[in-house]
Order: C-alpha cells, then structure tokens, then sequence
C-alpha cells in the first residue's frame, strides 16, 4: 500500500517499448476496430516505416467470426487467454477460438515471457453508453494508468474512463493480457455489426493518442505521474429471472438506461419488470453501474456490472537507458 501511496512521488525507470500490437475483431461483430485495423493497414502500405513514430503490429484477431458478423463462432475468443488455457494442449476438436488464441500467444506472446510484445492494445465496441472506457487487469501496471491519464487529458468530446479488472495475470482471460503492457479500449454506444463514424472517430483519436504517447515515452521525457480516478470491478448482477424457467421477467429500468458510470444509490430504480413493478437497487453502498444492458451479456446472465470509484496516485515515468 505505501507504494501506492506514495507512486506520485516516485519516478521510475521503465524498458523502452519497442513494439506495439493493435488488435480489432476478437469479436467479429464489434465494428470499429476492424474498419480501423483495416485503414491502419492500408496507411502502413502506404507509408511503411514512415506511418507510425513506433513499429506497429496490426491484426484481425477473430477471422471466421469476422465473416460471420458474429461474437464468436465457437466460444468467446476474448475469455481463452488465461494461462490454463493457452497452456492446455489442442487437437482438431478444439474450438476454433481456443485454436485461435494459441495462434495469437505465439504471435504477441508468449504470455508472461520476455518475448511479449511491449504493448497490447485490443479495440472493442460495446452496445452501452460507456464513451471511451479503458480496461485493465492491474492497478500497478503503470503503463495502461499513464495511457488512460493522456487519453484523459486529451479526448475532451467524450468521456474517458478505467475500468480496473484486478485479478492475477495468469488469471487474465482477454486478449491485451497477452503483452508486458495491455489494455483494452471499449468504445460505445454502438450496435453490433454496425459501424457509426463519432464512435469510429473516438476510437481512433484514442488510439492515436496512445501511439503518441508511446513515442513520448520512448523519447527519453519524463511524464508526470499524480492521480487517476478508477472503476475497480465489484460484481455482476443478473437481471431478474422466473424461479422455474429461468426466463427473464424483467427489462433495465428507464431511469438506469444509458447511465453507464453514473452512481446508482439505495432506492434508486433498476428494472422494470413486465408485469410493471419496480425492482429498486438495495445494497448499502452506492456504487457505479457499467455495461448497462450490454447486447453480448444476456447470455452470460449479466444486465450490468457494478464497480467502486476510487482513486490510483501512480508514478512519474521515464523510458529506461541502457
């Protein structure tokens, strides 16, 4: 904890980050980071060494499902990158997003070894009013804090925020958890197998920023480090369901609808059920709803996330000299 504490009055030395990887389509009907992994690929054609300040590796992470315009043609790729996983051997009968997610640690990893790429980046879209929101496993990886605190600063027509995973990285089930440095950019609201150019437009001034930043950091200047507000994950919550058919019996409430972040206190509605009753929030504490009605969630049984806002002091940072 005193390394938390006092991280804004520190600097450290960090290895330089020589590659970065920029990852679209591990759900192949989430839009955007496709369409952008695309256009990056044609500029890099196009200019070469010349199209980014840092060496970027550009992939199309899910291909089948991509054609499809589905999440996932087997199972969900962005849940197969935990150590287990990449760990236990495949066969043929393997589902083809597990095969695929062998292919991509061996491509940007291997996970949790020297050889990862630098920087992870994984483009996602999410049907709920999350604006641009950064996911990360660790409240110490100082690289993905830096990053959201620039995007923070520098993104002023929407809204930028972290959401904060916290679980071990050999636990870390998503695709950015294969770099030394990861994250994922969840940009929405945005249908799924829709594109919308403000979304588009976000998602790539993020992105541009994060390379900025990258290129920065190598440059040998120090950033400065101080405070960054965070979501730490608290826990799901299903909607309500018949006890005999498991059917859902109620809808998010209006008032709850699109309120993604926005603190949700006891009292305050959170579903409507169909027959028209209330169903009001009942905990203790007030906490911040996310994922508010997201498309891909009914059938994992989540109607939203619930999270503690808290704040993270983080370290002033300089690229590491040999």
């Amino acid at each position: 904890m005193k390394r938390k504490r006092d991280a804004e009055m520190e600097l450290l030395s960090l290895p330089a980050l020589n590659r970065m990887a920029i990852c679209g389509g591990t759900h192949g009907n989430e839009m955007t980071g496709v369409y952008l992994v695309q256009e990056m690929a044609r500029r890099q054609k196009e200019l070469g060494d010349k199209a980014w300040p840092v060496p970027i590796v550009l992939v199309l992470s899910n291909p089948r499902a991509m054609k499809e315009c589905r999440r996932y043609s087997e199972t969900d790729l962005n849940r197969c990158f935990t150590s287990s996983i990449l760990s236990t051997p495949i066969s043929d009968s393997s589902p083809y997003e597990v095969r695929r997610a062998h292919e991509l640690n061996a491509l940007l990893g291997p996970k949790e070894s020297k050889e990862a790429i630098d920087v992870l980046c994984d483009l996602h879209n999410t049907t709920s009013n999350m604006g641009v929101t950064i996911i990360s496993y660790s409240p110490n990886e100082w690289i993905s804090l830096h990053i959201y605190k620039y995007l923070k600063m520098k993104m002023t027509s929407v809204p930028v925020r972290l959401f904060m995973v916290n679980i071990p990285i050999n636990e870390a089930y998503s695709l950015e958890s294969v770099g030394k440095n990861g994250f994922s950019l969840e940009v929405g609201p945005q249908p799924h197998g829709v594109l919308r150019a403000d979304i588009y437009n976000y998602m790539k001034e993020a992105i541009e920023l994060a390379i900025e930043w990258v290129s920065l950091f190598n440059s040998g200047a120090v950033i400065e480090g101080g405070e960054v507000e965070t979501h730490m994950f608290h826990k799901s919550i299903d909607y309500p369901r018949d006890p005999e058919s498991n059917q859902m019996t109620a809808a998010i409430h209006p008032q709850l609808q699109d309120q993604d972040f926005c603190c949700l206190k006891p009292g305050d509605p959170m579903f409507l059920s169909f027959s028209g009753e209330t169903v009001c929030y009942e905990e203790e504490d007030s906490l911040y709803p996310f994922f508010i009605n997201e498309c891909a969630y009914y059938e994992k049984g989540i109607a939203f996330h619930l999270a503690r806002k808290t704040t993270l002091k983080i370290p002033s940072v300089k690229v590491q000299r040999d």
